[in-house]
């Protein structure tokens, strides 16, 4: 029996490996493919960046409401958990509308009280699964005392003044970096994407990782 050459075997292997690529390297391969420029993003007006001239900031404006914005945290948690060392992440929670206000209230709570690591993902699994009005101050309160907050405390920053300003400013903020919808993600104050943008919500993050690569390669 005649042997393959050689070439034929390194191509043999090569599908093989291809075939059973862990689903990382799928997604880096997924991230090499070039992002167009008003499908996958849009420029957007300039914006001041919150990090270092060496960072690169990503703002994720978000809406407990939004069940898209849900069904992507599991996704973007785990790429934040192994982002690159030069990228921050900064959360903004998107006012587009005067019955969102009281969702921004809530994550400027938690953001005021140290509690967003732990309870970020609860306020979104107390929305769309246990129905929780988060637009009630008094189911706010109550949800509050069930996660370990004493109801004293959480009372008194979420109707504080510096709570209040936030909020204000998160309005501004969605009105300044032109977000239409949630979720939407901003890179360098000046590139945005979104979940209309991509075909699924996953597919949000190579395009994250695109404009990262964009970015890094102008300055």
């Amino acid at each position: 029996m005649r042997r393959a050459p050689a070439i034929l075997w390194a191509c043999v292997f090569a599908l093989h490996t291809l075939l059973l690529a862990p689903p990382a390297a799928a997604q880096q391969a997924a991230a090499q493919k070039p992002i167009r420029a008003d499908i996958d993003y849009r420029a957007i007006t300039p914006q001041p960046v919150q990090v270092p001239a060496a960072q690169i900031e990503v703002i994720e404006f978000f809406w407990y409401g939004c069940p898209y914005c849900n069904s992507l945290q599991p996704v973007f948690e785990r790429w934040i958990s192994g982002k690159p060392a030069d990228v921050t992440v900064r959360r903004i929670p998107a006012v587009l509308r005067e019955n969102w206000a009281p969702h921004a209230r809530v994550f400027y709570t938690l953001e005021a009280l140290g509690e967003v690591e732990r309870l970020h993902q609860r306020a979104y699994y107390s929305y769309h699964v246990e129905e929780l009005a988060m637009s009630r101050p008094e189911a706010m309160s109550e949800w509050a005392t069930r996660n370990g907050i004493a109801r004293e405390r959480w009372d008194t920053v979420y109707n504080s003044a510096p709570v209040q300003r936030k909020v204000e400013e998160a309005a501004q903020l969605t009105r300044a970096y032109s977000v239409t919808g949630t979720p939407s993600l901003v890179v360098d104050g000046r590139y945005l994407t979104s979940g209309s943008m991509s075909e699924t919500l996953d597919g949000l993050i190579p395009i994250l990782d695109g404009l990262l690569f964009r970015v890094r390669a102008t300055r």
